[in-house]
């Protein structure tokens, strides 16, 4: 089946237009984000990924980024530097050693995440709770077509 039949074709090409700039955008605004913080972009989604989990071996940065656990690291290494991480083993079984984010030295992602939490309230506001929960479905949804072709592109 064609699902592209089912959309009009100028809608279909404005959502791909679209979801391109926002793509680009994104990765632009993360890149800012990376040197306001004194961090490589690598370091960076590295860092959101151990404060997303809460804390994260070497092995799942290595998994989840596609890195090598040499590159997982030197990011390691350059994010402790930056002070924003700490190296810590787990005490029922001293052979793994966690990466975990040390909160009181996070203050500086406050100047960055701050403004566009509030930027993107504001954002959100204009949407009735039906429409945000749509939104919400689409985002979903896209992040497990990214991931679904990261994948194929890992294989080929």
């Amino acid at each position: 089946m064609n699902h592209r039949e089912f959309v009009p074709p100028e809608l279909f090409e404005s959502l791909l237009e679209a979801s391109r700039r926002l793509s680009t955008q994104t990765v632009f605004f993360h890149q800012a984000a990376a040197k306001y913080l004194g961090l490589n972009i690598t370091d960076h989604k590295c860092l959101d990924i151990v404060l997303g989990m809460g804390r994260a071996t070497a092995g799942q940065l290595a998994e989840l980024t596609g890195l090598t656990t040499g590159a997982i690291t030197s990011v390691i290494n350059r994010l402790e530097k930056a002070g924003f991480v700490r190296r810590a083993k787990d005490p029922n079984d001293l052979r793994i050693v966690y990466v975990e984010p040390i909160p009181e030295n996070l203050h500086p992602l406050a100047g960055v995440f701050g403004p566009l939490g509030e930027e993107m309230a504001e954002l959100f506001s204009r949407y009735s709770t039906d429409e945000l929960r749509l939104i919400l479905d689409y985002i979903e949804r896209s992040i497990q077509v990214l991931a679904r072709q990261a994948e194929r592109l890992k294989r080929d």
